[in-house]
């Protein structure tokens, strides 16, 4: 259990992101959810906790969940950076534009509150921060290009931190999720899967709860997969 600890949530609304919070208020955190939708904010309110409607692409917004989070409890120990869908295209047909919007939903929306959160988490002690990436980061698809480029950068971003903040008792690693219920089915996706099956939305939630918990104490910098076997270690 992990009653008292803060867990914030972004793109909280729905999917991933919200079993998340859903599994970790299960576990005893309260919870900070920020969503574009209000489903986040209502969904924060269903379990207890503070939310914010806003963006993940927004300063603003991101610093109105930090400081209602502090307001309210005074500490943050946990930040989960769930994100919304970027652009798809053939890869040569990808404007300057549409690339940098993937960065925006797929890198930024992660950097920006980790950029809040890691001071307070420095201040305190300690905490640990896990990002929702994707099974293509390393296998990349045609099907996800934006996703596939951006998430491999915040991978890199991730290793670096991990070892700026290691010493300081700040952990972050990624989740890659491979084909999960949250995404409409297909047969032909179904079959690209050894499990023949999509995932769930709540094996991601518990695989997040894992990576923040003092079980994973000594796990750091690291791309774990969820993906029913899809990716291939060589």
């Amino acid at each position: 259990m992990s009653e008292g600890k803060v867990a914030l949530i972004t793109a909280g609304g729905s999917g991933m992101g919200a079993a998340a919070a859903r599994k970790l208020a299960a576990d005893g955190y309260r919870i900070a959810v920020l969503s574009s939708s209000g489903k986040g904010e209502a969904l924060a309110k269903e379990l207890g906790g503070v939310g914010v409607t806003g963006s993940n692409q927004s300063n603003n917004d991101l610093k109105r969940l930090v400081d209602l989070a502090m307001e309210q409890w005074g500490r943050i120990d946990a930040l989960v950076n769930s994100a919304g869908h970027g652009p798809r295209a053939p890869i040569l047909e990808i404007s300057d534009e549409d690339w940098h919007k993937g960065m925006e939903v797929y890198f930024l929306s992660a950097v920006r509150p980790i950029r809040l959160v890691t001071p307070i988490m420095e201040v305190q002690g300690g905490g640990a921060i896990v990002n929702i990436s994707t099974a293509w980061a390393f296998e990349p698809s045609p099907m996800f290009p934006t996703s596939a480029v951006a998430r491999a950068g915040l991978a890199s971003f991730t290793k670096i931190f991990a070892d700026s903040y290691a010493a300081k008792n700040i952990r972050m690693n990624n989740v890659l999720p491979g084909w999960i219920d949250s995404l409409p089915a297909t047969e032909e996706r179904r079959d690209t899967v050894p499990m023949r099956r999509y995932g769930t939305s709540e094996e991601i939630a518990a695989t997040i709860a894992f990576l923040l918990s003092e079980g994973a104490g000594y796990i750091t910098g690291q791309n774990i997969r969820v993906d029913g076997g899809i990716a291939r270690s060589v």
